[in-house]
């Protein structure tokens, strides 16, 4: 199996909680947690709220659309629903996000 790497994006097929079926959508990896991995949803929306990220360098990522990443959303996934890498978020890209992180994605009590 390919090696999955923080910083990635992928296509996974992320089942409905109520395991009736799947989608396949991008999603970029934050880290790895053994055999799974925690992620955000990647949209082609606008951004909605101050969680949402716009990615300037979408294109350059190998994502299809202008997207954006919402820290709002995670999943913890097995890495079997990692289907196929689609690239590499850039520096820029990932600067925002870490800073978007620190100033609002921390415990709530």
């Amino acid at each position: 199996m390919t090696t999955i790497q923080p910083g990635e994006f992928w296509v996974a097929d992320i089942p409905f909680t109520s395991g009736a079926s799947s989608k396949k959508r991008p999603i970029l990896v934050l880290w790895l947690d053994g055999d799974d991995v925690v992620v955000a949803v990647v949209t082609s929306a606008q951004p909605r709220t101050q969680t949402d990220v716009f990615l300037n360098d979408w294109s350059m990522a190998g994502l299809r659309v202008p997207s954006t990443v919402r820290l709002s959303r995670l999943d913890c996934l097995e890495k079997s629903l990692l289907i196929a890498k689609i690239g590499l978020i850039s520096e820029l890209d990932a600067n925002q996000l870490k800073t978007v992180w620190d100033a609002f994605i921390k415990p709530q009590f």
